[in-house]
């Protein structure tokens, strides 16, 4: 049985039993043979672009013994898949923008037909993966945030609904920030740092937000030293973005670490 980093497990807690699961960028298809391992998916589809991952993920399959209901693809992105073929979509360590793209594509594509579930984990550019979501009415229905060896990670539990907008709306109601910032600051600001992660903020949220914040002082810092007109556009630019954060942090109902 494998044993999976609390990352991948967290993905893997997130499918629903029962569904046929594509893992997309699936490196050594460690999650989509875990899910098999314990029986919470009849089958699997890995998809992986590059030729070395592609054939470590074949040989991960082959020995779990998973041949039979693992199958492993080369490809890219969401073109692995015909429609219809699976109930859950995953991706996991890419960045956010490289992640909407393969999801814009694979929906372009007719790929996601057929598909109900999507469970995503960005490295970065998470608000790119939430704005995907509302634009093509999935229903974000949890999300989670977690360290695991330095690093912070966000993972995304998206759901297909018929009433997804309404959910959503509710979603990214920002009545429970109690911040004197605009509607669409506000909109931008749960987008930004995740509207349940913002409900039930833990101290983790709070070492990702401080750390964003050490970076962009650090960015204003370096363009401070420049004469540039357009430099001193981009420090005022950052230093509201830094106000906002700061301010939202302020505000959430719990000690702050």
């Amino acid at each position: 049985m494998l044993k999976l980093s609390r990352r991948l497990q967290k993905i893997a807690d997130y499918v629903t039993a029962g569904s046929r699961v594509a893992d997309i960028g699936s490196d050594h298809a460690m999650l989509p043979v875990y899910l098999l391992q314990i029986d919470k998916c009849p089958s699997a589809i890995a998809g992986e672009l590059n030729l070395g991952p592609y054939e470590a993920a074949k040989k991960q399959g082959a020995a779990a013994g998973m041949t039979a209901r693992l199958t492993v693809r080369q490809g890219d992105g969401l073109n692995v898949l015909q429609p219809g073929e699976a109930d859950t979509v995953t991706i996991a360590g890419m960045g956010g923008s490289l992640m909407s793209d393969i999801l814009e594509a694979g929906h372009a594509a007719g790929k996601l037909e057929g598909v109900v579930e999507l469970v995503l984990q960005p490295n970065v550019g998470e608000e790119v993966v939430r704005e995907w979501l509302l634009k093509h009415n999935w229903y974000l229905a949890a999300e989670s945030i977690l360290e695991e060896d330095g690093k912070i990670y966000e993972v995304m539990h998206a759901i297909r609904v018929s009433d997804a907008k309404a959910r959503n709306s509710e979603l990214y109601d920002s009545s429970f920030l109690k911040v004197k910032l605009a509607a669409d600051k506000l909109f931008g600001v749960l987008k930004q740092m995740g509207p349940y992660l913002l409900r039930e903020p833990q101290p983790v949220l709070f070492k990702k937000w401080r750390h964003e914040l050490n970076k962009l002082e650090r960015i204003c810092d370096q363009l401070g030293g420049s004469d540039l007109a357009e430099s001193a556009s981009k420090r005022e630019q950052f230093q509201a973005e830094m106000n906002v954060i700061e301010e939202v942090l302020q505000c959430l109902p719990m000690d702050k670490p």
